[in-house]
């Protein structure tokens, strides 16, 4: 059997879904590298992903809070998350636990092992062909749609994360981009 190559990945942001009414789309970034991977999660996965990414505290834990304290408690490390699978949008993962004797590999929702991860401080990994394929499926998405409108949508969105991220490089060639499109309409 031939050993899949992974890579790591990061939360880069979470933002409203403009394909699913009432979504939110996490986006994941390869570490080191320029790929990136939307995974359209629910209002509270998004909710308890920004509290661990903001650094709030809430009044009372939420559950992956209450399942860290309970890993935690009986010594139990989240080694790490694997994405391994997608399938029509969906994607699976696998949560990594190091007991003092074994590894565990427990199923769950990607949006909640994500979580989880931020808070446990656990690399999130994927299988290199999953994002290669996935990634390529995002591509084809953006360049299939032919509505100049929602082209322009998108490229002022990312116009807007890259100067809140300071990427101003990114932002000019984004910019030039716009303008070019508003002169062809």
């Amino acid at each position: 059997m031939t050993k899949r190559n992974t890579v790591e990945l990061e939360v880069l942001n979470i933002s409203n879904s403009m394909m699913q009414a009432g979504a939110f789309a996490m986006l994941l970034g390869e570490v080191g590298g320029q790929r990136r991977l939307p995974i359209i999660i629910g209002t509270f996965e998004a909710q308890a992903i920004l509290i661990e990414m903001k650094g709030i505290t809430p009044p009372r834990p939420l559950t992956y809070i209450l399942f860290a304290s309970v890993l935690d408690v009986l010594n139990v490390r989240l080694q790490q998350v694997l994405i391994y699978k997608a399938d029509n949008g969906i994607f699976y993962s696998y949560l990594f636990l190091k007991t003092e004797n074994s590894i565990i590999r427990v199923d769950a929702r990607t949006s909640d092992a994500v979580a989880l991860s931020l808070r446990m401080g656990a690399p999130i990994l994927i299988y290199e062909d999953v994002l290669e394929a996935e990634r390529m499926n995002t591509e084809q998405d953006a360049e299939g749609r032919n509505s100049e409108d929602s082209e322009l949508e998108i490229l002022q969105k990312a116009l807007q994360k890259a100067v809140e991220e300071e990427n101003y490089e990114q932002a000019a060639e984004l910019r030039d981009k716009i303008n070019r499109l508003k002169n062809q309409q």
